[in-house]
């Protein structure tokens, strides 16, 4: 049957049940006191990726097998593969597993799959038969790669690469699944106002193909983690607003979050029901106009603007108030930051606030009210630059303070990467995260693909950040929407037009090489440095290693992936991005 032992790719398959019938074993008469035979065997298999004009799938091929059955204590399934492979489901109520199959490239085969009810000795089986078209040739480590000319896009690569004793003198990156570092959140993008917007724009049949796209993990889909928004308006919003613009309003008595239900909240309720457990940081680029020193959302010139002291509070259940509101929309928050870049006060929205005035708002005004109607939403300090660190570990190092945050968030505008982890060794026991950068409608997808794999995705991860986010998610060919005295060449992820998406972008990509491997729950392990090819490793929940790796070279590099004395020897175009998988 040429089967392969289980690799590392997720293969589509197309279900054939050739066989629904079930013999009964043990046909023991029923009374009171004797156990019951299993009766109702009920057996299924899930086509992943399976579409209407692809019924055999794309060659990929991954099946879910669910079973259950009345009177069942456990179930057993058999896979005819080299070793006969054997899943065991302890529940009564049955289950699903899900395997890969590896064929020949370009075949077609047929395997019967045998599934068994218990009930102690007495039992009730089936076969199935799964027909599973093989594309792909076997291998060890699945190999997906972006190059800067676009020629591969986040693509997989059909080749073979398996693990030998054999050696070379190719440079050599050693994965170590023993050592291991942070635990990761997740990646993804900002979902500003303007990218829900476009995206809630698009026909309905586009727009769920889309997020499907985006927020899914099996198929070709890219599987995005984590999430940024904006409490009110970001300078990628149509217009400026806070949630209160009642001047005054010191009860918050016309605090409301309906701006959003006309987009945000509608997106963010579809990406919720594909991604359950997606999580979502916010936070704001101002308070409301009437609580800070200039009355204005915008703080350049003489007068950026501050918060109020006499603010402090109404601001803090303002933040109380956001919260409860998402929540009754299905949306929670997990984390908030209290100001977006608090020492920019030229955007627009900004609002200028030093790091004293952060650490007493947090631990006297935004602690307290959190507390007082039991909000466990975590707070995070800074999120702004990279060469001010100091305006997080002084925050970090007032012991009144450092207990009830937890950790700190930064971006690459200005500063080194590096400095993360400076900030991780004099706080070891507070997270840290990276929380925004954006690509430029002006940039070089070569070269933008680069930095930000080097600096956003391997740098950031690298230096002990537990997420990695790129900025806006979407934008219209003119990087519209977009406020005056805001970021006007933000490129999205991706390009809509009215009902139309244009085109995938660098950070598309960027995110893509990590999101879609790396899920929430693995952890950073330990890979050495190689000469131009700097690179980070993860395991996974379900026990896979994930290694991304840039070349920076000017030329092809061929090099090796060694892991627990076995090796294999990949080759990257230069500058091309590649994630391996195994």
């Amino acid at each position: 049957m040429n089967c392969a032992k289980k690799g590392n790719l997720v293969l589509l398959c197309f279900v054939l049940i050739f066989c629904g019938t079930a013999c009964s074993k043990n046909d023991i008469p029923s009374t009171s006191n004797t156990p019951k035979a299993p009766t109702g065997l009920k057996v299924s298999a899930q086509v992943v990726g399976a579409t209407s004009t692809s019924p055999k799938g794309d060659g990929s091929g991954g099946v879910n097998i669910t079973v259950s059955a009345t009177n069942a204590t456990n179930y057993q399934i058999i896979l005819p593969t080299e070793n006969n492979k054997t899943f065991t489901l302890n529940n009564p109520d049955g289950g699903t597993v899900s395997y890969a199959f590896t064929a020949n490239p370009g075949t077609v085969t047929t395997y019967p799959i045998q599934v068994t009810a218990y009930n102690g000795s007495l039992k009730k089986d089936t076969v199935l038969g799964i027909e599973v078209y093989c594309a792909y040739v076997k291998t060890d480590v699945a190999f997906w790669l972006t190059t800067p000319d676009k020629t591969a896009l986040f693509k997989q690569q059909n080749i073979a690469l398996n693990f030998s004793s054999s050696s070379n003198s190719n440079a050599t990156i050693n994965v170590d699944a023993t050592r291991q570092f942070q635990s990761i959140d997740g990646f993804g993008y900002a979902l500003t106002g303007g990218s829900a917007s476009l995206i809630n724009g698009l026909d309905a049949t586009t727009k769920d193909d889309l997020l499907k796209e985006l927020f899914l993990a099996d198929s070709t889909h890219i599987g995005v983690s984590y999430l940024r928004l904006s409490i009110g308006a970001s300078d990628l919003s149509a217009t400026a607003f806070t949630y209160d613009d009642t001047p005054g309003d010191s009860t918050l008595q016309n605090f409301s979050i309906d701006k959003e239900k006309t987009d945000l909240i509608p997106v963010l309720q579809k990406i919720l029901a594909l991604n359950p457990n997606i999580k979502i940081i916010a936070t704001p680029w101002s308070a409301p106009a009437w609580m800070k020193t200039n009355n204005n959302l915008y703080g350049g010139g003489d007068n950026p603007g501050i918060l109020k002291p006499e603010c402090y509070s109404i601001y803090a259940n303002y933040f109380v108030k956001y919260i409860q509101a998402m929540k009754a929309a299905g949306i929670t928050i997990d984390a908030v930051t209290p100001q977006n870049e608090p020492l920019n006060a030229y955007n627009n929205p900004s609002m200028l606030m030093q790091d004293t005035d952060e650490d007493n708002f947090i631990k006297n005004y935004l602690v307290p009210a959190f507390k007082a109607n039991s909000i466990t939403t975590k707070i995070i300090v800074y999120d702004h630059n990279l060469d001010h660190p100091e305006y997080a570990t002084d925050i970090l190092s007032d012991p009144d303070t450092y207990n009830l945050v937890d950790g700190s968030a930064f971006h690459l505008y200005a500063g080194n990467i590096g400095t993360m982890s400076s900030v991780h060794n004099q706080f070891p026991n507070k997270n840290l995260y990276f929380t925004e950068q954006y690509t430029s409608s002006t940039g070089d997808f070569g070269g933008d693909l680069q930095w930000h794999i080097e600096n956003v995705i391997i740098g950031a991860t690298s230096n002990w950040s537990k997420n990695a986010l790129e900025w806006n998610l979407a934008s219209d060919p003119n990087q519209n929407p977009h406020l005056s005295g805001g970021c006007s060449d933000c490129l999205g992820a991706v390009t809509i037009s009215g009902t139309s998406i244009l085109k995938r972008n660098q950070s598309y990509y960027i995110i893509a090489h990590a999101a879609k491997f790396v899920r929430p729950g693995s952890v950073r392990i330990a890979s050495t440095s190689a000469a131009n090819l700097p690179n980070v490793a993860f395991k996974t929940p379900d026990g896979k290693r994930v290694l991304i790796v840039l070349n920076k070279a000017t030329t092809s590099t061929t090099f090796n992936i060694q892991f627990n004395g076995q090796t294999v020897s990949p080759t990257l175009p230069a500058g091309a991005v590649g994630t391996f998988v195994w």
